[in-house]
Protein backbone atom coordinates (compact mmCIF):
# COMPACT_ATOMS: atom_id res chain seq x y z
CA UNK A 1 0.00 0.00 0.00
CA UNK A 2 2.81 2.47 0.97
CA UNK A 3 4.33 2.01 -2.66
CA UNK A 4 1.48 2.61 -4.13
CA UNK A 5 0.71 5.59 -3.04
CA UNK A 6 4.61 6.86 -3.52
CA UNK A 7 3.92 5.52 -7.08
CA UNK A 8 0.85 7.63 -7.46
CA UNK A 9 2.76 11.00 -5.50
CA UNK A 10 5.64 10.96 -7.62
CA UNK A 11 3.49 10.49 -10.92
CA UNK A 12 1.85 13.69 -9.95
CA UNK A 13 4.53 15.45 -9.06
CA UNK A 14 5.81 14.70 -12.49
CA UNK A 15 2.97 15.35 -14.08
CA UNK A 16 1.64 18.77 -12.22
CA UNK A 17 5.56 19.71 -13.62
CA UNK A 18 4.30 19.33 -17.02
CA UNK A 19 1.10 21.06 -15.94
CA UNK A 20 2.37 24.09 -14.96
CA UNK A 21 4.86 24.31 -17.77
CA UNK A 22 1.98 23.71 -20.06
CA UNK A 23 -0.22 26.73 -18.72
CA UNK A 24 2.72 28.56 -19.30
CA UNK A 25 3.44 27.94 -22.93
CA UNK A 26 -0.19 28.14 -22.92
CA UNK A 27 -0.16 32.17 -22.05
CA UNK A 28 2.57 32.85 -24.35
CA UNK A 29 0.65 31.17 -27.06
CA UNK A 30 -2.72 33.06 -26.78
CA UNK A 31 -2.44 35.29 -30.03
CA UNK A 32 -1.39 31.91 -31.97
CA UNK A 33 -3.42 29.92 -34.01
CA UNK A 34 -5.70 27.89 -32.55
CA UNK A 35 -4.07 24.74 -33.89
CA UNK A 36 -0.90 25.15 -32.24
CA UNK A 37 -2.68 25.95 -29.16
CA UNK A 38 -4.45 22.52 -29.18
CA UNK A 39 -0.75 20.59 -30.64
CA UNK A 40 0.15 22.43 -26.74
CA UNK A 41 -2.70 20.41 -24.92
CA UNK A 42 -2.13 17.29 -26.46
CA UNK A 43 1.35 17.65 -25.34
CA UNK A 44 1.28 18.62 -22.02
CA UNK A 45 -1.05 15.73 -21.65
CA UNK A 46 1.38 13.20 -23.44
CA UNK A 47 4.25 15.22 -21.39
CA UNK A 48 2.71 14.94 -18.15
CA UNK A 49 2.59 11.02 -18.61
CA UNK A 50 6.43 10.96 -19.37
CA UNK A 51 7.30 12.80 -16.75
CA UNK A 52 5.37 11.03 -14.13
CA UNK A 53 6.81 7.97 -15.59
CA UNK A 54 10.33 9.49 -15.26
CA UNK A 55 9.58 10.45 -12.00
CA UNK A 56 8.36 6.80 -10.66
CA UNK A 57 11.92 5.33 -12.62
CA UNK A 58 13.80 7.98 -10.85
CA UNK A 59 12.95 6.49 -7.86
CA UNK A 60 14.18 3.57 -8.55
CA UNK A 61 10.32 2.07 -8.73
CA UNK A 62 10.98 0.62 -12.45
CA UNK A 63 13.59 -1.46 -13.71
CA UNK A 64 15.36 -0.09 -16.89
CA UNK A 65 13.53 -2.80 -19.10
CA UNK A 66 10.16 -1.56 -18.18
CA UNK A 67 10.98 2.12 -18.48
CA UNK A 68 12.23 1.80 -21.94
CA UNK A 69 8.95 -0.46 -22.53
CA UNK A 70 6.90 2.40 -21.20
CA UNK A 71 8.88 5.66 -22.74
CA UNK A 72 8.27 3.67 -26.16
CA UNK A 73 4.84 3.46 -25.67
CA UNK A 74 4.26 7.24 -24.78
CA UNK A 75 6.21 8.50 -27.25
CA UNK A 76 3.87 6.57 -30.06
CA UNK A 77 0.67 7.69 -28.09
CA UNK A 78 2.53 11.70 -28.44
CA UNK A 79 3.25 10.95 -32.20
CA UNK A 80 -0.22 9.63 -32.23
CA UNK A 81 -1.64 12.99 -30.31
CA UNK A 82 -0.20 15.49 -31.87
CA UNK A 83 -1.24 14.80 -35.38
CA UNK A 84 -4.75 14.27 -33.98
CA UNK A 85 -4.64 17.55 -32.80
CA UNK A 86 -2.92 19.10 -35.80
CA UNK A 87 -5.79 17.75 -37.93
CA UNK A 88 -8.08 18.90 -35.58
CA UNK A 89 -6.93 22.04 -35.38
CA UNK A 90 -6.52 22.55 -38.37
CA UNK A 91 -10.19 21.91 -39.83
CA UNK A 92 -11.37 24.23 -36.77
CA UNK A 93 -9.15 26.64 -38.11
CA UNK A 94 -10.62 26.25 -41.60
CA UNK A 95 -14.37 26.39 -40.71
CA UNK A 96 -13.19 29.68 -38.23
CA UNK A 97 -11.98 31.26 -41.94
CA UNK A 98 -15.08 30.19 -43.75
CA UNK A 99 -17.05 32.06 -40.83
CA UNK A 100 -14.71 34.57 -41.21
CA UNK A 101 -15.25 35.38 -44.72
CA UNK A 102 -19.29 34.98 -44.49
CA UNK A 103 -18.96 37.68 -41.92
CA UNK A 104 -16.80 40.09 -44.14
CA UNK A 105 -20.50 40.65 -45.78
CA UNK A 106 -21.93 42.70 -43.15
CA UNK A 107 -19.71 45.55 -44.42
CA UNK A 108 -20.65 45.48 -47.66
CA UNK A 109 -24.41 45.92 -47.22
CA UNK A 110 -24.81 42.27 -47.81
CA UNK A 111 -26.83 39.58 -46.05
CA UNK A 112 -24.94 36.71 -44.48
CA UNK A 113 -25.33 33.71 -45.54
CA UNK A 114 -23.73 31.27 -43.25
CA UNK A 115 -21.03 28.09 -44.27
CA UNK A 116 -22.55 24.92 -45.37
CA UNK A 117 -19.74 22.73 -44.15
CA UNK A 118 -20.41 21.24 -40.83
CA UNK A 119 -18.56 23.27 -37.55
CA UNK A 120 -18.82 22.99 -33.79
CA UNK A 121 -21.54 23.54 -31.71
CA UNK A 122 -19.90 27.14 -30.69
CA UNK A 123 -19.12 28.00 -34.18
CA UNK A 124 -22.30 26.52 -35.23
CA UNK A 125 -24.37 29.06 -32.58
CA UNK A 126 -21.86 31.77 -33.50
CA UNK A 127 -23.18 31.12 -37.42
CA UNK A 128 -26.79 31.62 -36.42
CA UNK A 129 -26.54 34.54 -34.43
CA UNK A 130 -24.29 36.40 -37.32
CA UNK A 131 -27.27 35.56 -39.76
CA UNK A 132 -29.83 36.78 -37.06
CA UNK A 133 -27.50 40.00 -36.70
CA UNK A 134 -27.50 39.79 -41.06
CA UNK A 135 -31.59 40.53 -40.74
CA UNK A 136 -31.64 42.75 -38.19
CA UNK A 137 -29.14 45.17 -40.16
CA UNK A 138 -30.48 44.80 -43.63
CA UNK A 139 -34.00 45.35 -41.52
CA UNK A 140 -32.47 48.88 -39.97
CA UNK A 141 -30.80 50.06 -43.52
CA UNK A 142 -34.15 49.40 -45.10
CA UNK A 143 -35.61 51.52 -42.41
CA UNK A 144 -33.19 53.99 -42.89
CA UNK A 145 -33.47 53.91 -46.80
CA UNK A 146 -37.38 55.00 -46.40
CA UNK A 147 -36.63 57.18 -44.06
CA UNK A 148 -34.11 59.37 -46.44
CA UNK A 149 -36.30 58.76 -49.07
CA UNK A 150 -39.40 60.13 -47.11
CA UNK A 151 -37.46 63.05 -46.09
CA UNK A 152 -36.02 64.02 -49.72
CA UNK A 153 -39.82 63.61 -50.28
CA UNK A 154 -41.03 65.76 -47.96
CA UNK A 155 -38.27 68.79 -48.13
CA UNK A 156 -39.05 68.72 -52.21
CA UNK A 157 -42.76 68.89 -51.75
CA UNK A 158 -42.55 71.67 -49.04
CA UNK A 159 -40.65 73.40 -51.03
CA UNK A 160 -42.59 72.99 -53.99
CA UNK A 161 -45.43 73.89 -51.10
CA UNK A 162 -43.54 77.61 -50.50
CA UNK A 163 -42.77 78.92 -53.24
CA UNK A 164 -46.33 78.63 -54.80
CA UNK A 165 -47.65 80.48 -52.03
CA UNK A 166 -44.47 82.93 -51.72
CA UNK A 167 -45.11 83.97 -55.41
CA UNK A 168 -48.27 84.91 -54.78
CA UNK A 169 -47.48 86.90 -52.12
CA UNK A 170 -44.99 88.44 -53.70
CA UNK A 171 -46.65 89.64 -56.77
CA UNK A 172 -49.75 90.68 -54.64
CA UNK A 173 -47.17 92.66 -52.68
CA UNK A 174 -45.88 94.80 -55.43
CA UNK A 175 -49.09 94.65 -57.23
CA UNK A 176 -50.46 97.08 -53.80
CA UNK A 177 -47.15 98.61 -53.70
CA UNK A 178 -47.26 100.15 -57.96
CA UNK A 179 -50.49 101.34 -57.31
CA UNK A 180 -51.76 98.67 -60.01
CA UNK A 181 -54.54 96.64 -57.74
CA UNK A 182 -57.74 96.87 -59.28
CA UNK A 183 -59.35 95.62 -55.76
CA UNK A 184 -56.70 96.50 -52.91
CA UNK A 185 -59.22 94.81 -50.31
CA UNK A 186 -59.36 90.93 -52.16
CA UNK A 187 -55.52 91.51 -52.89
CA UNK A 188 -55.72 91.93 -49.06
CA UNK A 189 -57.96 88.99 -48.18
CA UNK A 190 -56.00 87.15 -50.32
CA UNK A 191 -52.74 87.65 -48.94
CA UNK A 192 -54.28 86.98 -45.35
CA UNK A 193 -55.66 83.89 -46.86
CA UNK A 194 -52.18 82.63 -48.19
CA UNK A 195 -50.03 83.76 -44.47
CA UNK A 196 -52.51 81.56 -42.97
CA UNK A 197 -51.73 78.69 -44.82
CA UNK A 198 -48.54 79.52 -44.49
CA UNK A 199 -48.52 79.46 -40.70
CA UNK A 200 -50.31 75.83 -40.77
CA UNK A 201 -47.21 74.44 -42.48
CA UNK A 202 -45.09 75.95 -40.21
CA UNK A 203 -46.96 74.63 -37.39
CA UNK A 204 -46.86 71.40 -38.95
CA UNK A 205 -43.59 71.17 -39.21
CA UNK A 206 -43.27 72.53 -35.51
CA UNK A 207 -45.73 69.60 -34.09
CA UNK A 208 -43.42 67.01 -36.48
CA UNK A 209 -40.22 67.17 -34.99
CA UNK A 210 -41.54 67.56 -31.99
CA UNK A 211 -42.88 64.12 -32.36
CA UNK A 212 -40.16 62.79 -33.98
CA UNK A 213 -37.64 64.03 -30.69
CA UNK A 214 -39.80 62.50 -28.61
CA UNK A 215 -40.23 66.14 -26.95
CA UNK A 216 -44.53 66.23 -27.24
CA UNK A 217 -45.54 67.39 -24.56
CA UNK A 218 -49.08 65.53 -23.35
CA UNK A 219 -51.07 66.43 -20.57
CA UNK A 220 -53.95 63.12 -20.17
CA UNK A 221 -57.15 63.24 -18.80
CA UNK A 222 -60.36 61.77 -18.43
CA UNK A 223 -62.27 62.47 -21.01
CA UNK A 224 -65.60 60.65 -23.08
CA UNK A 225 -65.26 60.16 -26.83
CA UNK A 226 -68.73 61.44 -27.72
CA UNK A 227 -68.02 64.80 -26.27
CA UNK A 228 -64.42 64.89 -28.50
CA UNK A 229 -66.46 63.53 -31.70
CA UNK A 230 -69.14 66.39 -30.98
CA UNK A 231 -66.41 69.47 -30.91
CA UNK A 232 -64.09 67.83 -33.69
CA UNK A 233 -68.00 67.68 -35.83
CA UNK A 234 -68.53 71.01 -35.09
CA UNK A 235 -65.41 72.60 -35.92
CA UNK A 236 -65.40 70.41 -39.39
CA UNK A 237 -68.89 71.28 -40.25
CA UNK A 238 -68.07 74.56 -42.57
CA UNK A 239 -65.16 72.85 -44.12
CA UNK A 240 -67.88 70.09 -45.01
CA UNK A 241 -70.73 72.34 -46.03
CA UNK A 242 -68.17 74.37 -48.41
CA UNK A 243 -67.66 70.64 -50.04
CA UNK A 244 -71.04 69.28 -50.31
CA UNK A 245 -70.21 66.56 -48.10
CA UNK A 246 -72.36 65.13 -44.91
CA UNK A 247 -70.73 64.59 -41.84
CA UNK A 248 -72.75 61.40 -39.90
CA UNK A 249 -71.63 60.66 -36.33
CA UNK A 250 -74.44 58.50 -35.09
CA UNK A 251 -72.22 55.60 -33.85
CA UNK A 252 -69.94 57.44 -31.42
CA UNK A 253 -70.39 55.65 -27.85
CA UNK A 254 -69.41 57.43 -24.41
CA UNK A 255 -66.58 55.30 -23.92
CA UNK A 256 -64.27 57.36 -21.51
CA UNK A 257 -60.48 57.37 -22.50
CA UNK A 258 -57.49 59.27 -20.55
CA UNK A 259 -55.84 61.50 -23.66
CA UNK A 260 -54.56 64.76 -24.19
CA UNK A 261 -57.76 66.49 -25.32
CA UNK A 262 -55.75 69.10 -27.13
CA UNK A 263 -53.72 66.85 -29.40
CA UNK A 264 -56.41 64.47 -29.94
CA UNK A 265 -58.82 67.09 -31.25
CA UNK A 266 -56.01 67.78 -33.63
CA UNK A 267 -56.05 64.10 -34.54
CA UNK A 268 -59.19 63.53 -35.18
CA UNK A 269 -59.63 67.11 -37.28
CA UNK A 270 -57.23 65.70 -39.72
CA UNK A 271 -58.62 62.70 -39.98
CA UNK A 272 -61.97 64.90 -40.71
CA UNK A 273 -60.38 67.10 -42.91
CA UNK A 274 -58.52 64.92 -44.98
CA UNK A 275 -61.65 63.00 -45.36
CA UNK A 276 -63.49 65.71 -46.88
CA UNK A 277 -61.08 66.71 -48.88
CA UNK A 278 -60.91 63.46 -50.99
CA UNK A 279 -64.35 62.61 -50.67
CA UNK A 280 -66.76 64.00 -53.70
CA UNK A 281 -69.80 66.44 -53.37
CA UNK A 282 -72.51 64.34 -51.89
CA UNK A 283 -70.72 61.79 -50.46
CA UNK A 284 -70.16 61.07 -46.74
CA UNK A 285 -68.14 61.25 -43.54
CA UNK A 286 -68.67 58.86 -40.80
CA UNK A 287 -66.97 58.82 -37.62
CA UNK A 288 -68.03 56.09 -35.01
CA UNK A 289 -66.19 55.37 -31.99
CA UNK A 290 -66.94 51.79 -30.18
CA UNK A 291 -65.55 49.64 -27.36
CA UNK A 292 -63.10 46.96 -28.75
CA UNK A 293 -61.42 43.59 -27.70
CA UNK A 294 -57.45 45.74 -27.69
CA UNK A 295 -59.14 49.05 -26.28
CA UNK A 296 -61.40 51.85 -27.56
CA UNK A 297 -61.46 52.25 -31.69
CA UNK A 298 -62.22 55.92 -33.31
CA UNK A 299 -62.95 55.24 -36.93
CA UNK A 300 -63.65 58.23 -39.68
CA UNK A 301 -64.97 57.00 -43.10
CA UNK A 302 -64.65 58.71 -46.25
CA UNK A 303 -66.15 57.76 -49.91
CA UNK A 304 -62.61 58.56 -51.61
CA UNK A 305 -62.91 55.47 -53.73
CA UNK A 306 -60.50 53.67 -52.21
CA UNK A 307 -56.39 54.01 -51.78
CA UNK A 308 -54.03 51.50 -54.09
CA UNK A 309 -52.99 48.81 -52.28
CA UNK A 310 -49.62 49.75 -52.93
CA UNK A 311 -50.00 52.81 -51.43
CA UNK A 312 -51.31 51.36 -47.73
CA UNK A 313 -48.16 51.27 -45.83
CA UNK A 314 -46.88 54.63 -47.15
CA UNK A 315 -50.15 56.39 -45.92
CA UNK A 316 -48.64 57.55 -42.43
CA UNK A 317 -45.32 58.23 -43.87
CA UNK A 318 -43.90 62.14 -43.95
CA UNK A 319 -44.21 64.11 -47.07
CA UNK A 320 -46.34 61.72 -48.49
CA UNK A 321 -49.70 62.11 -50.58
CA UNK A 322 -51.09 60.54 -53.24
CA UNK A 323 -50.93 61.20 -56.45
CA UNK A 324 -54.09 62.98 -56.58
CA UNK A 325 -53.32 64.97 -54.06
CA UNK A 326 -51.00 66.89 -55.19
CA UNK A 327 -52.80 70.72 -54.84
CA UNK A 328 -52.57 73.46 -52.77
CA UNK A 329 -55.16 72.66 -50.67
CA UNK A 330 -53.78 69.42 -49.36
CA UNK A 331 -51.00 70.60 -47.86
CA UNK A 332 -47.77 69.49 -47.32
CA UNK A 333 -48.08 65.85 -46.57
CA UNK A 334 -47.58 66.38 -42.89
CA UNK A 335 -51.32 65.46 -41.41
CA UNK A 336 -51.32 61.63 -41.27
CA UNK A 337 -48.18 61.58 -40.39
CA UNK A 338 -49.26 64.11 -37.28
CA UNK A 339 -51.88 61.98 -36.80
CA UNK A 340 -49.26 58.47 -36.37
CA UNK A 341 -46.98 60.29 -33.84
CA UNK A 342 -49.66 61.79 -32.13
CA UNK A 343 -51.45 58.52 -31.49
CA UNK A 344 -48.06 56.46 -30.75
CA UNK A 345 -47.01 58.96 -28.42
CA UNK A 346 -50.57 57.94 -26.48
CA UNK A 347 -49.34 54.49 -26.73
CA UNK A 348 -52.00 53.64 -29.36
CA UNK A 349 -51.38 52.48 -33.32
CA UNK A 350 -53.15 54.24 -36.22
CA UNK A 351 -54.08 52.00 -39.46
CA UNK A 352 -56.47 52.55 -42.47
CA UNK A 353 -57.73 50.09 -44.96
CA UNK A 354 -59.84 49.56 -48.09
CA UNK A 355 -63.90 49.56 -47.76
CA UNK A 356 -66.30 49.36 -51.04
CA UNK A 357 -66.62 52.82 -52.44
CA UNK A 358 -63.65 54.72 -50.29
CA UNK A 359 -61.83 53.61 -47.19
CA UNK A 360 -61.35 54.03 -42.97
CA UNK A 361 -59.22 55.59 -40.50
CA UNK A 362 -58.82 53.64 -37.27
CA UNK A 363 -57.13 54.71 -34.35
CA UNK A 364 -56.89 52.45 -31.25
CA UNK A 365 -56.37 53.86 -28.08
CA UNK A 366 -55.97 52.08 -24.48
CA UNK A 367 -59.40 51.92 -22.32
CA UNK A 368 -59.13 54.23 -19.39
CA UNK A 369 -59.32 52.46 -16.34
Amino acid sequence: MRDTLLIALYAFAGAAVTGLAGAAALRLLRRRSLTVSLAAVAAVGVGGVLAGTLAVAWAMFLSPHDLTVVTTVVAMAAVVSLATALLLGRWVVARSRELTLAARSFGEAGDFAAPAAPATAELAELSRELAATSARLAASRERERLLETSRRELVAWISHDLRTPLAGLRAMSEALEDGVADDPGRYLKQIRTEVERLNDMVGDLFELSRIHAGTLPLAPSRISLYDLVGDALAGADPLARAHGVRLVGDRVEPVPVEVDAKEMSRVLGNLLVNAIRRTPADGTVAVAAERAPDGVVLSVTDGCGGIPEEDLPRVFDTGWRGTHARTPPAGAGLGLAIVRGIVEAHRGRATVHNIPGGCRFEVTLPAAP
